[in-house]
């Protein structure tokens, strides 16, 4: 791999750096299937460019990662290119310094690979509504990660909620996929109508609101969040008019699957790291109707 370092430089600049060590390397841009701004702070970077990397592995990208620094500072912007074997794709760590850290835009747009698509990361604190932010206009996908926040997730799930636009997503939502994939699959013999259910997980975490919300939205009952011991999501308990249909985390590899009338059985439902979260959000770049459904059913019912 190649490293290159650019010390108060221009987007025009990095866009040729780029095109030069293509050329010196032999490796042309063609193969990567899009483009991954990844807008982060400081401390959140190491680990966000370690994921996204890992992920572009399935995806090759060329992956921008936007550090906005003292704003106080004059205008500066330093660069750090990586290409090579060990990189899947292209990396860019940008540093923006005084007001360029207002017009973050304008640095990212010349470095997007042109006619590919574009997804905006938010690993730690991002806007309000992801749509109407400038980097996020620029992407087809906005991607947040309500766990990431410091207030614990629930409230700045809630505010990305109710100004969800088409193509925004959250890790919470992906965090959910073995959960939704295993209670479906619980469905597939006829279980009778559900009259109603809980989701118990520790205190604030974002996902159990939602997985709530995707269960009442699908059975058409009302499913509720109770407080657990945790870690994170530890149960889903339905009540059928035959007993309890439960699925019951025992560990961070192994769940309980519960019928009535039936053995119990130990299910696979592994915690998942970013990387394989983020790899599965950038399989579909259009909007998740699934998740619009029942984040739409979050936003108008949660109370707190």
């Amino acid at each position: 791999m190649t490293t290159f370092m650019l010390t108060d430089t221009t987007a025009g600049k990095i866009a040729a750096q780029f095109t030069h060590l293509r050329h010196q390397m032999g490796a042309p841009a063609i193969g990567m299937v899009l483009t991954l701004v990844v807008v982060s702070e400081e401390r959140h970077q190491y680990d966000a460019l370690r994921a996204a990397t890992e992920a572009a592995r399935e995806h090759p990208s060329r992956i921008i990662v936007v550090i906005k620094r003292e704003e106080d500072e004059p205008i500066r912007l330093d660069a750090e290119l990586r290409i090579g074997e060990n990189t899947p794709g292209e990396v860019v760590v940008l540093r923006l310094y005084g007001e360029l850290t207002e017009h973050a835009d304008s640095v990212v747009s010349p470095l997007l690979l042109p006619d590919t698509p574009v997804v905006a990361w938010w690993p730690g604190a991002a806007p309000d509504v992801p749509s109407k932010d400038a980097i996020g206009a620029l992407a087809q996908r906005r991607i947040t990660d309500a766990k990431g926040f410091d207030d614990g997730g629930v409230k700045s799930l809630v505010i990305r909620a109710r100004g969800y636009a088409r193509g925004d997503t959250d890790l919470a939502w992906a965090r959910l996929t073995p959960w939704r994939s295993l209670l479906a699959a619980a469905f597939d013999q006829p279980a009778g109508k559900v009259r109603k259910g809980v989701v118990e997980a520790s205190a604030g975490h974002p996902s159990a609101p939602l997985l709530a919300a995707w269960l009442s939205e699908r059975l058409g009952c009302s499913v509720k969040v109770s407080e657990s011991a945790g870690p994170g999501l530890t149960a889903v308990r339905l009540q059928l008019a035959e007993g309890e249909l439960s699925v019951v985390r025992t560990d961070a590899r192994l769940a309980t699957l519960s019928r009535p009338g039936q053995p119990d059985r130990n299910v696979a439902l592994a915690r998942r790291q970013t990387s394989e979260l983020m790899a599965e959000e950038l399989r579909r770049l259009d909007s998740d109707e699934i998740y619009e459904a029942a984040v739409k059913r979050f936003a108008r019912t949660f109370k707190g």
